[in-house]
């Protein structure tokens, strides 16, 4: 399929973009990719240029923080040093006639640290016990004049626009923009246009010191999908709007058009609803279209639309009819830097698609590495050379071996796709009749259709590799000697549960449920509240089962490295859909169709750290029975390393799952490092 319009140039202000495909900015703070001056170093800019080489009309980059201080990089700490380093990024976008906006940001305001600025006294966003102080009016008219010293250094590097970040999500400039977070009774609050002073005094001070030629966009939510402080609608949900609604939105858009504003890039939400302009694999895809079109018929100047947009038919029908101007990727882009070019060569089933899970972006870059003490590198858990690009690149093998890789799991078949791609000879046994592994059972759920892509991918790539795929074939150990190396991923066998009862019929295990989708009983229960627990329980919930989750933490959801995104979405749409949590409780038998579920309750003081409750129970525990015509058990599994305890040896390696039960980002990265070093 030829896509014209979605590969058609389009103007920002005075600045021609050669296609309508935007990468969307996403944080890169950590040392390695950023100096303190915000530039970029070199790893941080060969990311950049890594997707303008892909075809990426448009680079918007991360936050290039502006308020000078200890612990933030900032431009403001030194312009000049920040043009000259900034020098590398621009020509290198330039080099593949891609164009460059750094996108320079005030921070976070009540999202930020606890105990930091806000347009008001309010409650911070991860503590809500700690208030944000009300900034000065001296302390706005500094940060006005910050923006124009980054813009201006930016401009002097040779980058071709700013993004002024941001009336979105809730960082900020849209806390002084929506009345709910502004209480202000100076110039800065009250009416609309008071609330919008500050970012009209940025884009105006901008323009002064760059030229008014000099584009500049805003990086805009259109409506907020908040109910209250913490509070986040769910898609379809009902709920009186505590954000910016649509009919002020309208008031926004041009009022940020006749301010100055050459661009709006758009998506929804705020900090509090912040699965909308983050959304995980819950959210449906292209969610913010029908919002960012509204607001298209509001505007002259063009618009961006961002959030699970990766569809190219869609896009560039939405160009055609004039619903949008450009198409915004962030995460897909991590996943396959290439795939506009492959968009423009009509190769759709060679793009590796994202999953929207958030494991190697959104939550790697806030993640403290402490051996290194620094902020880990943004990346993606599908492509671990993604920030990496001057690192990790598939070299051809100078030695050139035959190589059995047992196991075709996602860990299995990325193993053989780059030992393949590195020129070795690869056999890749699976006892099973097809590949993908546990992963099929994982991608079963309706709304996981990009992890069903991602396994048709795979198994593409053991085709274009060259990958001799041995179906039906169980790899014995006495068949080792005839390779070079060995590469075991076996994966994992689900923990099983030794409670009385749970040998019926009506007692079943997670994959198996996965694999057959086919509860019809009305009232589950489901034992175990990680990641897979959970999500059952919200798929048999809005498919109108009664849901009972228990699990024997205090808290559910311990899922090491997942993105408060995904977390918080997970959370609402459970409690949208009524699924009953039971937490510090275990199922202690089954019998005649109910779980007998015991629950351990403490002195949980209150929030002065006193007494909850005149007369303590101490470490009580309650059993009641709840009606379970069907028990889903998840909790968790066992590495299966039978094979690799029977063959071990220095040229046999242990990946994925067998190594250590982990998500689809250990499995995928451990056997892509291991295997550029064979």
């Amino acid at each position: 399929m030829v896509y014209n319009h979605l590969f058609s140039p389009v103007k920002i202000g005075s600045v021609e973009i050669p296609n309508r495909i935007a990468l969307m900015p996403m944080g890169v703070l950590s040392p390695r990719m950023m100096n303190r001056d915000a530039s970029y170093t070199k790893d941080g800019a060969d990311y950049y240029i890594e997707r303008a080489k892909g075809g990426t009309g448009l680079i918007l980059t991360g936050i290039a923080p502006i308020p000078p201080g200890e612990f933030l990089p900032s431009i403001v700490n030194n312009p000049a040093t920040y043009t000259e380093n900034t020098k590398y990024l621009a020509d290198g976008i330039h080099r593949y006639g891609s164009k460059v906006f750094v996108m320079i940001s005030a921070m976070s305001g009540r999202a930020g640290t606890p105990g930091g600025i806000a347009p008001s006294a309010l409650p911070n966003v991860w503590d809500p016990r700690e208030v944000q102080r009300e900034m000065t009016v001296d302390e706005i008219h500094q940060f006005v004049e910050w923006f124009a010293i980054g813009a201006k250094a930016a401009k002097d590097a040779g980058i071709d626009g700013v993004e002024v970040h941001a009336v979105h999500e809730g960082y900020l400039l849209d806390q002084f923009a929506i009345s709910s977070f502004n209480k202000r009774t100076d110039e800065y609050g009250g009416s609309l246009e008071n609330r919008l002073r500050f970012a009209t005094e940025v884009v105006q001070a901008i323009k002064a010191k760059c030229g008014k030629e000099f584009p500049v966009s805003i990086r805009y939510s259109v409506k907020s999908y908040t109910k209250a402080f913490n509070r986040g609608a769910v898609p379809g949900e009902e709920f009186e709007e505590f954000g910016r609604d649509y009919e002020e939105s309208k008031k926004v858009a041009r009022m940020l058009q006749d301010a100055g504003y050459d661009m709006l890039d758009c998506d929804n939400g705020t900090y509090d609803a912040w699965y909308w302009p983050h959304p995980p694999v819950y959210m449906p895809k292209a969610l913010n279209l029908a919002d960012v079109a509204l607001i298209k018929k509001e505007v002259d100047i063009p618009v961006i639309c961002a959030g699970r947009f990766d569809d190219p038919a869609l896009a560039d029908q939405s160009i055609a009819e004039g619903k949008i101007d450009m198409m915004g990727m962030g995460r897909p882009l991590l996943a396959d830097p290439d795939l506009p070019n492959k968009f423009k060569e009509d190769k759709l089933d060679d793009i590796r698609p994202c999953i929207a899970c958030h494991f190697g972006c959104l939550a790697r870059i806030v993640q403290f590495d402490y051996e290194k003490m620094a902020l880990k590198d943004i990346s993606c858990a599908l492509n671990p050379r993604c920030g990496m690009e001057n690192h990790y690149n598939i070299t051809e093998a100078e030695t050139k071996k035959k190589i059995a890789v047992v196991g075709g799991g996602i860990a299995g078949m990325e193993a053989a796709r780059v030992c393949a791609l590195r020129g070795h000879k690869v056999d890749l046994y699976e006892k099973n009749d097809i590949l993908g592994g546990i992963f099929i059972a994982a991608a079963a759920f309706d709304f996981k259709d990009d992890d069903r892509r991602l396994i048709e991918w795979y198994r593409k790539q053991m085709k274009d590799t060259g990958v001799n795929v041995l179906l039906n074939t169980e790899f014995k150990p006495e068949d080792k000697d005839g390779y070079d190396e060995i590469f075991v991923a076996t994966g994992a066998k689900e923990r099983k549960l030794p409670i009385p009862g749970f040998d019926q019929p009506a007692v079943r295990y997670a994959v198996d449920v996965l694999q057959n989708q086919n509860i019809q009983d009305q009232n589950v229960v489901i034992v175990g509240a990680g990641l897979t627990g959970c999500e059952l329980a919200y798929d048999l919930a809005r498919k109108n089962k009664k849901v009972t989750l228990v699990e024997t933490c205090p808290t559910i959801l311990n899922v090491e490295g997942l993105s408060a995104a995904n977390y918080n979405c997970l959370r609402d749409l459970m409690e949208y859909y009524k699924v009953d949590i039971l937490k510090n409780s275990s199922v202690v038998k089954y019998e005649d169709g109910k779980a007998y579920i015991e629950t351990v309750t403490y002195n949980e003081p209150n929030i002065r750290d006193r007494a909850l409750n005149q007369s303590l129970q101490g470490i009580h525990k309650t059993v009641k029975p709840v009606e379970a015509d069907t028990v889903v058990v998840s909790v968790g599994y066992v590495s299966d390393t039978e094979l690799y305890d029977a063959i071990k040896a220095d040229h046999v390696h242990l990946l994925g799952d067998a190594q250590r039960p982990s998500n689809l980002m250990g499995c995928i990265w451990s056997a892509y490092t291991t295997c550029l070093d064979i």
